[in-house]
């Protein structure tokens, strides 16, 4: 008997009539003879509530607490849905991450998943189940409750998709599938049937509020393919695969992300603690560069960090400027904008017109990053969405 995999995003199970409704197409998968296990998100925007709670008595909250109290959303989710489920007459039970055996490493709000022991997952099927399971969390070896950020329950899905074996993985959302941009603010965005893992892992990377970038990981590693779909809309879809490199070209589609800052470092003496403290802080970097000699006084390096994970941004940012004063500039006004394709590595023409395109409608770039893959430019934060129109309209034919 095949295994399905489906994960429901927060959209899809905002309110006790759709969760009603997401339980039904769970039945009609199931009536058919399939096992079902079913990964679901927190209901609505409930995280954010959650979050915005907590800043409310602390702006610095402990992160190991944090991912105690983000855990509860998912957890309330897959409960109601089991109850909707044993309604409709399809025994059903719900299991926490942990019961699921997802393992990961120590870090909280950010955590990587480093094993899955999908036994009792299994166990349940068998006994003709559908198992519910509470994306978004699992444990860490110090069996401490842990979180994988933002879009965590993408991976939830997709590395028990593979533990289960699972013929195939569905991530159901509001939207059906990827487009060449955000539908909310191109228009006109084309639909994108099909799409590489190494495509949209660079889309994940970039910004782009499509799939979780640790999930494509997984899928890619499995070989699952993913198939993204809306949950009340059928009909179009986006399948996620590997996709043979001579199979692609050009540019695919333009991404952003707005919640960036970018650093600089001026000390060379100073980078090493930097690096440390961001790290202890659970902070990640990217797009680190390293510029002059060491015995040069022009000598710098710079970095990007994400902070839609971060929780309490201002007081590492209070720690940093206090340590490094005029040793450090935090650049809290730019924003990224991410050209994605393929063949990027093999010439530049891409490059070379994205730039001029945007010094011809006068928009400054504060700064360039390529991989073979995507190229990401940096622009003032404000005139983010101008640069993404004028791009997707140059590019996307």
């Amino acid at each position: 008997m095949a295994v399905i995999v489906q994960k429901y995003g927060g959209s899809s199970l905002a309110d006790v009539d759709k969760l009603k409704k997401v339980a039904q197409l769970i039945a009609a998968i199931k009536s058919v003879g399939n096992h079902v296990a079913v990964v679901v998100s927190a209901m609505g925007k409930t995280t954010d509530s959650l979050i915005q709670m907590a800043k409310e008595i602390s702006t610095n909250p402990p992160h190991r607490e944090m991912d105690m109290l983000l855990s509860t959303g998912e957890r309330t989710t897959m409960a109601l849905l089991c109850i909707a489920l044993n309604e409709l007459g399809i025994s059903a039970i719900s299991l926490t991450g942990s019961q699921a055996g997802i393992i990961t490493n120590d870090r909280h709000n950010d955590a990587r998943v480093i094993e899955i022991r999908p036994v009792r997952v299994q166990d349940e099927l068998e006994k003709g189940k559908v198992v519910v399971i509470g994306g978004f969390q699992g444990v860490s070896y110090k069996r401490d409750i842990t979180t994988l950020g933002r879009g965590g329950s993408d991976t939830s899905a997709v590395a028990l998709a593979a533990a289960l074996n699972a013929e195939r993985c569905e991530i159901y959302s509001d939207v059906d599938g990827v487009y060449t941009a955000d539908p909310n603010i191109i228009r006109d965005a084309k639909h994108l049937p099909e799409i590489s893992y190494q495509q949209i892992q660079e889309m994940a990377e970039s910004g782009a509020m499509v799939l979780n970038a640790q999930a494509v990981q997984f899928a890619k590693e499995a070989k699952i393919a993913l198939y993204a779909r809306s949950t009340f809309n059928p009909g179009k879809e986006t399948i996620i695969t590997d996709i043979p490199i001579n199979e692609l070209s050009g540019v695919l589609s333009v991404v952003y992300e707005h919640e960036i800052i970018r650093v600089y470092i001026y000390n060379y003496s100073k980078i090493d603690w930097v690096l440390k403290f961001l790290d202890e802080n659970q902070i990640p970097v990217k797009e680190f560069q390293l510029s002059g000699s060491l015995k040069d006084s022009r000598h710098k390096c710079s970095f990007i960090i994400s902070t839609k994970n971060i929780y309490d941004w201002d007081n590492v940012k209070d720690v940093l400027l206090d340590k490094l004063r005029d040793d450090i500039y935090i650049n809290e006004s730019l924003g990224a904008l991410s050209i994605i394709g393929e063949g990027f590595s093999r010439h530049n023409q891409v490059l070379i017109e994205t730039l001029k395109l945007l010094e011809e409608n006068n928009l400054d770039y504060y700064g360039v990053g390529t991989t073979s893959f995507r190229i990401s430019i940096l622009v003032e934060r404000d005139l983010l969405e101008e640069a993404v129109k004028l791009c997707h309209n140059y590019w996307i034919k």
